[in-house]
């Protein structure tokens, strides 16, 4: 079986972009006192992880975004801007406004966040006129804009996402949110607040009540995915690596996903695909910085014995 080196249609990833700065090999210090860090990287995160990482894995992705023109912005959208398959025309950069900063504090195993952000003007949105296969974009109690509706009228697949709820309600009305979506993709802290339910099992069945496809990342312990349109269950392990920094990894594994979702395989590789990205980018530095190309994943995955991907053919990009 031969991949296309261009999959057909882009996908756009739209929502708010971060300038990450990561501390890894540390622990958040107690009052008065002081860590150290071993390792230390300034990368793109937010959904520019996710369009990084569809890129990377041999995607066409878009960039719907804004930046404020602050110094750690502009290092930021200059390092998106040399991504190679990579659109950013549409990441507005607002003048005399400070960009969403993120400090992440990374373990071995999990990591902590300090982040910044002012009210920035509204995301761009794509002309009526122009078509994408896919749309990824975060949900709130706002819903589905209607550009991603009309998007998805048109034909384009729409993946949603949600984020860390700071008012600790986690009350997102997700049976009417999920509506407008086709692949809904939550970590397993996430599905389990939304749905009560603090087995990741029980939780995507959950889910699959409201979305075609739903997906629960598990981290070290890997992903269980139902897709209720054709009653299919998937549970795949992750591979076993030594991680130096999560930060970012579902988001890694998003933009992988929504890439391998677009070529004719079935969904346990596409979810294996996505989980090889996951786990590769653990092992680096960064959101965005730490995605893998698509041939770094064929690699990776024949040194572990993946043979699903043996029949995809490695020379994409």
């Amino acid at each position: 079986m031969t991949i296309p080196h261009s999959p057909v249609g882009s996908f756009v990833f739209a929502g708010d972009t971060y300038c990450d700065l990561v501390f890894s090999g540390a622990e958040l210090p107690g009052v008065g006192e002081e860590s150290w860090a071993s390792g230390f990287r300034i990368a793109p995160g937010g959904v520019a992880t996710r369009a990084v990482a569809s890129a990377r894995t041999g995607g066409s992705a878009v960039l719907f975004s804004r930046l404020g023109d602050d110094p750690l912005g502009a290092y930021t959208h200059r390092v998106l801007q040399d991504e190679p398959r990579l659109d950013t025309s549409s990441v507005v950069v607002v003048r005399g406004a400070q960009s969403p900063v993120s400090v992440a504090v990374s373990g071995a195993h999990d990591r902590s966040f300090i982040t910044y952000e002012e009210r920035l003007p509204d995301l761009p949105v794509p002309s009526a006129q122009t078509r994408y296969a896919a749309v990824q974009v975060s949900l709130s109690e706002a819903g589905v804009p209607t550009w991603v509706a009309d998007q998805r009228a048109a034909g384009a697949r729409v993946y949603g996402g949600v984020g860390w709820d700071g008012t600790g309600k986690w009350d997102l009305d997700l049976s009417a949110l999920l509506t407008d979506v086709d692949v809904f993709i939550p970590n397993e802290l996430e599905a389990a607040r939304y749905s009560r339910l603090h087995d990741p099992r029980a939780a995507v069945k959950w889910l699959a009540n409201f979305v075609p496809l739903a997906i629960v990342t598990m981290g070290k312990r890997g992903v269980v995915a139902v897709d209720s349109a054709n009653d299919v269950f998937v549970e795949l392990p992750a591979a076993v690596v030594e991680s130096r920094d999560p930060t970012g990894a579902g988001d890694v594994f998003t933009g992988a996903l929504v890439t391998a979702a677009s070529w004719n395989i079935d969904l346990r590789t596409q979810l294996l695909i996505a989980s090889l990205a996951a786990s590769i980018s653990v092992t680096r530095l960064g959101g965005a910085t730490s995605a893998p190309t698509w041939t770094e994943i064929v690699e990776f995955a024949h040194r572990i014995g993946a043979d699903e991907l043996s029949s995809i053919d490695p020379v994409l990009i």
